[in-house]
């Protein structure tokens, strides 16, 4: 499958030539031209995001930050700045790059790749994970304890991986709905409270550990 690509900036010519570069590269492309517009298009699952810092109404920055408390696919800006104290903000948001105005397509499409290549190499790499007795594959959604396979549906699974690659870290529902469901579905996050009621009648079925723990008043986290 062609990897995602979203494009954020509010020059439109800029927007455009960079749209025609990497879908001629293969790439899948979704544009938009404001902060506001960033955010609900995060639906579309990128793997990987091209920021513009300087934008009204909402700066890059402050996107990144909100984009950071859902997703990790690698966040690339593109700015003007150049000073050191900038860099160094962008990083602590989030960024995984800088890639500075004006730019050379080639070697934008260089650092896109590379950051694409680590990304691929980093859940390659992590693809199983063992939790007391339960094993977890996320590259082939499975889900067992004491080797007895465990039929999660597509959403449950979804809930289980992002608790469980976060152990530790309490989620409330409103943003595991969010983060599962989108920000433009339908619904609201009492989903989340019968999906978990489900994995967890699946998960006591074949041992006797509470995995999911719900934290009275906040929300939920893995307990591996």
């Amino acid at each position: 499958m062609n990897k995602k690509i979203l494009l954020v900036d509010d020059e439109k010519g800029i927007v455009a030539i960079m749209k025609n570069y990497f879908e001629m590269s293969g790439y899948q492309v979704v544009t938009a031209y404001n902060g506001q517009e960033a955010l609900t298009k995060m639906s579309c699952s990128p793997d990987i995001i091209l920021l513009d810092i300087t934008m009204p109404d909402m700066d890059g920055l402050t996107v990144c930050e909100h984009i950071r408390e859902h997703m990790s696919c690698p966040i690339l800006f593109l700015t003007a700045r150049i000073e050191t104290p900038d860099k160094i903000r962008g990083f602590s948001v989030g960024a995984d790059d800088y890639i500075v105005k004006p730019f050379d397509l080639d070697e934008l499409g260089a650092r896109v790749a590379a950051h694409l290549r680590r990304e691929n190499r980093k859940h390659t790499q992590s693809t199983l994970r063992f939790f007391q007795n339960m094993v977890i594959d996320y590259a082939k959604r499975e889900v067992s304890i004491d080797g007895a396979a465990i039929s999660l549906s597509k959403k449950e699974f979804d809930i289980v991986a992002l608790l469980s690659v976060n152990p530790g870290q309490v989620f409330d529902r409103e943003r595991i709905y969010e983060t599962i469901w989108g920000l433009e579905s339908d619904g609201n996050s009492d989903t989340i409270m019968e999906h978990i009621r489900k994995i967890r009648a699946k998960f006591s079925a074949l041992s006797l550990h509470s995995y999911i723990e719900t934290v009275w008043g906040v929300g939920y986290k893995w307990n591996g």
